[in-house]
């Protein structure tokens, strides 16, 4: 199978974008692992599928696979690159575009120079809606935001959990270049109360209006950057009384700065602003 593709990142969050908006386009787990491939396949983080929609206001559909061909939800960074791809693609002229995922509708608009805002929609609290099986657990509560106690990895860590049309645990941490991303967060995401895994999330306060953060995704590892992770990361924040609410927070990730807004009431839509930028076109023959 021979596939024409685009390589794309978000604050190096990587991504092979696939067009399925003219073709029903249906691959295996085994295609995507090998598209991801940083050796054998083009690379990426995860692989996105953009399709079209037949619902009405809608403009367009896409799919998300993880590098380990597994199907997610939702893709924050993913979200940018997309808007940017069926731009220039020519699929689209409008700054502003409603998207069908597996997690809902999302809203993504264009702003120019590569710069695009996703309204992420609102964050999920109830612990049976994330999934996450809360069952015998205390937790610590701060200004309302429960933080759940777990042990994993030999250590006990307390995790605010939500969703952000995915699942994620977010830990604040005083020092981030200190963390035990690579211990921990594997056995956070495999822990066996997420039903779905989940993407650990790792917070440094650095001021009211900042943070710096790593993300272990599920499916993947530690990513250079993660949408939806930031999210998480500045909602906790909020909720927990550590961010100021209504405000661009800077969120820092090892591959570059997003901003995320929240005005802390529930049922209000997460803002994310960050960069998304075409790498390269090209052709890949994939085995069936």
């Amino acid at each position: 199978m021979k596939l024409r593709f685009t390589k794309m990142q978000g604050a190096g969050n990587d991504f092979v974008v696939l067009d399925a908006t003219r073709a029903p386009l249906a691959l295996s787990a085994a295609q995507v692992r090998r598209l991801a491939d940083r050796r054998l396949g083009v690379g990426a983080d995860q692989v996105l599928i953009v399709g079209p929609s037949a619902e009405p206001g809608i403009d367009f559909s896409y799919r998300i696979f993880n590098a380990d061909g597994g199907e997610v939800e939702q893709c924050g960074n993913g979200a940018r690159c997309f808007v940017r791809y069926v731009r220039e693609a020519g699929l689209t002229t409008k700054d502003r575009i409603r998207v069908r995922t597996a997690g809902g509708v999302i809203e993504p608009r264009w702003l120019g120079e590569g710069r695009v805002t996703v309204d992420m929609g609102s964050p999920v609290f109830e612990p049976a809606r994330v999934p996450f099986d809360a069952t015998g657990l205390v937790p610590r509560e701060i200004a309302g935001m429960p933080f759940w106690p777990l042990d994993v990895a030999g250590v006990r860590v307390e995790v605010a959990v939500l969703s952000m049309g995915n699942p994620h645990a977010v830990q604040r941490v005083d020092d981030l270049a200190r963390a035990e991303v690579e211990r921990v967060g594997p056995a956070l995401e495999s822990h066996p109360r997420f039903a779905q895994r989940v993407n650990a999330g790792f917070m440094q306060l650095v001021s009211k209006r900042h943070i710096a953060l790593r993300v272990h995704e599920r499916g993947v590892g530690e990513t250079l950057a993660c949408g939806t992770g930031a999210c998480a990361a500045v909602v906790v924040g909020v909720r927990a009384g550590w961010l100021d609410g209504g405000v661009l927070v800077r969120v820092d990730a090892p591959g570059g700065r997003l901003d995320v807004q929240w005005s802390g009431v529930a049922g209000d839509s997460v803002l994310m602003t960050g960069p998304a930028e075409r790498v390269f076109d090209g052709e890949i023959d994939l085995p069936d």
